[in-house]
């Protein structure tokens, strides 16, 4: 009973089995055939169970979607660094909203707009892939980019 498979046995027996060493009958995979059963504490199993559940639920990322607010006058500095807030972003495998909002008469000149998302764009072309390209949202243009793929890098144990 440490482990060791009984074969096939009648449930009778098997309940005999449980009884006398004061276990349960635990059934593990009912639709095999026979349906196979373990003699077991079940506390122990349902609280190793749950364990598991949960350490695999941790592991699992949700991919969130970070919005980034531009306007069609952003300077350089402002940029650089919403840029680099994006690539950070995009480092931790989230996916990021591009915004552009228009203010004003700033909407007659939409082309202002689509030139610095496509400057954003090139400049993040080694990080991320467009998702969604640049579209107007009433007064605002929105440009969605992903993370993109990279195969996983190995590091050599050697320092060079």
């Amino acid at each position: 009973m440490d482990g060791e498979p009984l074969g096939i046995v009648s449930l009778r027996e098997a309940f005999a089995k449980a009884e006398e060493a004061d276990i349960d009958l635990v059934e593990i995979a009912p639709n095999a055939s026979p349906p196979v059963c373990r003699l077991m504490d079940y506390g122990k199993f349902k609280y190793a169970e749950s364990k598991r559940q949960h350490e695999q639920k941790l592991k699992q990322k949700q991919v969130q979607i970070k919005e980034v607010k531009f306007r069609p006058g952003t300077d350089d500095g402002d940029y650089n660094i919403k840029v680099r807030n994006i690539i950070r972003f995009l480092g931790e495998g989230d996916k990021a909203k591009i915004t552009l909002r228009f203010r004003g008469r700033e909407i007659t000149h939409q082309e202002f707009g689509l030139a610095l998302l496509k400057r954003v764009e090139a400049d993040l072309q080694e990080h991320a892939v467009v998702e969604q390209f640049p579209k107007m949202e009433g007064r605002q243009m929105v440009m969605v980019l992903a993370p993109a793929k990279k195969l996983p890098v190995k590091k050599s144990d050697k320092a060079e």
